[in-house]
């Protein structure tokens, strides 16, 4: 009974499928959902996620899975397969650079266990998630030390030009002045400096020794904002 599920009721089919056995389909289904789940718990592994988005990418293996069996060996059908897919408009906020390797790697499961490659499948994915653990628990590419906004405000008849420079040279790698705005109807300014802190710690000393040097104005130091990862 199981065995007439695979056959079409058009009569004969040009994909692959009609010769595939109900015991070797549920297999490869049972592959995509195990290795669907293991591709989720790599993502999730100290990353932000949601249960949504968790819950796609362990059942996009079994999904690709069903799409390449269908197409597998019919020509006519993966083209048409092709040109919906490109037709597909994803309305969605773009994701992290790690949420579309992630959907990578998931359909690159499913192309494996569509095909009937599961040792391959697994091999491949049990090699994603080791690389994506060392890669993750090493410093390999954690960023330095993170930029910092430093905002100074000083009175209008003071002369800023190198004026904090000795002091930024000593607790800041990097200082460099992006902005001049006036404020309060004109009678102070405000500069905006990017800088980098040389270690962390040292930013009250810093702002210590320029509330001397701009009259004990208002001075604020905050994180600069990051840029999106994407690829």
């Amino acid at each position: 009974m199981l065995a007439t599920t695979f056959s079409s009721i058009f009569g004969s089919a040009d994909s692959l499928v009609g010769s595939v056995a109900a015991s070797d389909f549920l297999l490869c289904c049972a592959a995509s959902v195990a290795l669907g789940a293991i591709c989720a718990a790599v993502y999730m592994f100290r990353h932000s996620y949601t249960k949504n988005f968790v819950v796609t990418l362990a059942l996009l293996p079994l999904i690709v899975q069903m799409v390449i069996t269908l197409v597998n060996g019919n020509l006519g059908a993966g083209i048409a397969v092709m040109g919906v897919f490109n037709l597909v408009r994803f309305r969605s906020i773009p994701g992290s650079a790690k949420d579309i390797g992630s959907v990578f790697l998931a359909m690159a499961v499913g192309l494996a266990t569509g095909m009937g490659f599961l040792g391959l499948a697994c091999v491949f994915t049990v090699v994603v998630a080791v690389v994506n653990l060392l890669f993750v628990l090493t410093p390999f590419g954690r960023p330095r030390e993170p930029g910092k906004t430093l905002r100074i405000t000083i009175p209008e008849d003071l002369e800023y030009d190198g004026v904090f420079d000795t002091v930024l040279g000593r607790y800041a790698a990097e200082s460099e002045l992006v902005e001049v705005t006036t404020t309060n109807m004109g009678s102070l300014f405000q500069l905006t400096y990017q800088l980098r802190m040389r270690e962390p710690g040292l930013e009250k000393a810093m702002i210590d020794e320029l509330r001397c040097l701009n009259g004990n104005l208002k001075i604020s130091l905050g994180m600069t904002p990051q840029a999106r990862e994407t690829l």
